[in-house]
């Protein structure tokens, strides 16, 4: 118990001291979700938003295969990406494999399905809600598809937020593609990973408090959002 308390007490130390290793790595963590998150918005909310409004032959089965691939295991996209990254992979040519861009691929194609089927729920809920609305304006279907996006961009913030916490907590894909290199790519999950099995718990400790921190952080903020866009807009 004692050597438990010494390295919570180490832990916090660290964090308080603002280790350099510490900070290093969760610099790192912060660029590559915050990346990965911004490449998966910018794909997943324009998809969310014509599977809401669209309709088309096939739609309820993207559907469907969009909220399954919510669940990908995570080391299976790490090794797809791996593959495609290898130097035998059609994308061996650019060298990214061990580096924080493979890692911001890997997160992104784990981020994208969750936010494209959360924006696409939320926006087809606002459809049903302005539908006549927008159409008696003459509003097009592309149209409307922007519209809703931005009345609803309150929401999506949250949705963003949600995938920024998946991203966060990843740590199967990033370790594969990543390599989890000292300095280099090494991130706070797959840090933990590293230091615990190595016994090294004041620095595995500081970052799970860290991470746990930004996990309750991310959370606050979307419920925050989501009471002042209530406020705002009933």
């Amino acid at each position: 118990m004692n050597d438990l308390n010494r390295a919570f007490a180490e832990a916090f130390g660290l964090i308080g001291a603002l280790d350099a290793k510490l900070v290093e790595i969760v610099t790192l963590s912060l660029e590559v979700s915050v990346a990965a998150v911004a490449f998966a918005a910018v794909a997943g909310f324009p998809l969310g938003a014509a599977l809401a409004v669209g309709r088309f032959r096939g739609r309820g089965s993207i559907i469907v295969l969009l909220n399954a691939l919510m669940g990908l295991p995570p080391v299976v996209v790490g090794l797809v990406v791996y593959l495609l990254l290898s130097r035998a992979g059609p994308l061996g040519e650019f060298g990214i494999l061990f580096t924080p861009a493979a890692m911001v691929i890997a997160q992104a194609v784990l981020v994208t399905p969750i936010i494209a089927a959360l924006s696409r729920q939320t926006i087809e809920d606002a459809w049903r809600e302005y539908e006549e609305q927008l159409r008696s304006l003459g509003a097009k279907r592309l149209n409307a598809a922007f519209t809703l996006l931005w009345d609803t961009r309150f929401s999506l913030i949250t949705v963003m937020l949600a995938g920024f916490g998946r991203a966060a907590a990843e740590v199967g894909a990033v370790m594969i593609v990543g390599g989890n290199i000292d300095g280099v790519t090494r991130v706070m999950t797959t840090a933990i990973a590293l230091e615990t099995s190595k016994g090294d718990l004041p620095l595995a400790l500081g970052l799970g408090i860290i991470l746990v921190g930004l996990v309750i952080m991310v959370n606050a903020a979307a419920n925050l959002i989501r009471e002042a866009a209530l406020r705002r807009y009933g």
